[in-house]
């Protein structure tokens, strides 16, 4: 397949590159996709798949002026952008999409459950869902909480440790990580099986849990049960802070449509495991 992988730097991206390391390369300073001008020009010939893991993820950022407008640049515009070119050339279209286009309130998240984003964030990421699901050959990944190369909540929890702090988390957002191995892996499947097109929810299999949960599974791994983690909500937690997008308070997402594919998902324990023992070597 010849593949471009857009959004080449982030921390799906770089796992893409290292997974399609013949895939041609593309971040904003090579590819600007909120530029309709800037994608109709980019050389698409010969182009099998676009992989996009472009996207405006600061979701407290998105409910500034100025990250409003860039969120909706790039998160909706730019995947109209994309689908446009993939409609125009018969290429594949795979995005990547959030549980925040939920508003967290069933246990359990479908395929087919409506959109009822909560915040600007979301709203952004349910349009770009629209505007991808028009291509005639798209895949639309829906995922939560990601786990890869670069800042994240695993390394921010380890940074904390290493530092003997007993942090507050909130322990009422209950989901699964999902490790950035684990959406390549599912993307490699989708792509290879020449699986139906369509919206499919990808995370780490596993029975869900809470972030207060998560660190202290973060802390037993690094050898740090010395620590304490206090659970809070997520209402008490931001209660002083101005600016902060509502959140879902449940992200799990159902994986019996990728499972009917034939892929096997793996627990997220197990790659929390592996994650934090490269970490900590």
């Amino acid at each position: 397949m010849n593949i471009v992988i857009i959004g080449s730097r982030g921390q799906l991206g770089t796992a893409l590159q290292t997974q399609y390391p013949d895939a041609r390369a593309a971040d904003s300073d090579q590819l600007d996709i909120t530029d309709t001008a800037a994608v109709e020009a980019f050389d698409w010939s010969g182009v099998d798949v676009i992989l996009n893991a472009a996207a405006y993820t600061n979701v407290d950022g998105a409910e500034t002026a100025e990250g409003r407008t860039a969120a909706w640049q790039v998160n909706a515009v730019g995947p109209a952008n994309l689908a446009r070119v993939a409609s125009r050339h018969g290429i594949t279209l795979l995005h990547i999409s959030s549980d925040y286009v939920f508003d967290g309130t069933a246990a359990q998240h479908s395929e087919t459950e409506k959109f009822a984003p909560l915040g600007i964030y979301g709203q952004t990421k349910a349009a770009g869902d629209i505007v991808v699901s028009v291509a005639e050959k798209h895949y639309i990944l829906r995922t939560s909480w990601v786990i890869g190369e670069g800042k994240n909540f695993v390394r921010t929890m380890l940074s904390l440790a290493e530092k003997g702090i007993s942090p507050t988390v909130v322990a009422d957002q209950v989901g699964r990580l999902t490790f950035t191995s684990e959406l390549v892996r599912a993307i490699d499947h989708l792509l290879g099986s020449q699986a139906a097109y369509g919206t499919y929810n990808v995370s780490n299999d596993g029975e869900p849990s809470s972030w207060a949960a998560i660190t202290r599974e973060i802390f037993a791994l690094a050898g740090r049960d010395d620590l304490t983690v206090t659970d809070t909500t997520t209402e008490e937690y931001f209660a002083t802070k101005e600016g902060i997008s509502p959140r879902p308070l449940q992200s799990t997402l159902s994986l019996d449509k990728l499972h009917a594919t034939g892929f096997t998902s793996v627990d997220w324990r197990t790659d929390l495991a592996e994650y934090v023992k490269k970490e900590t070597a």
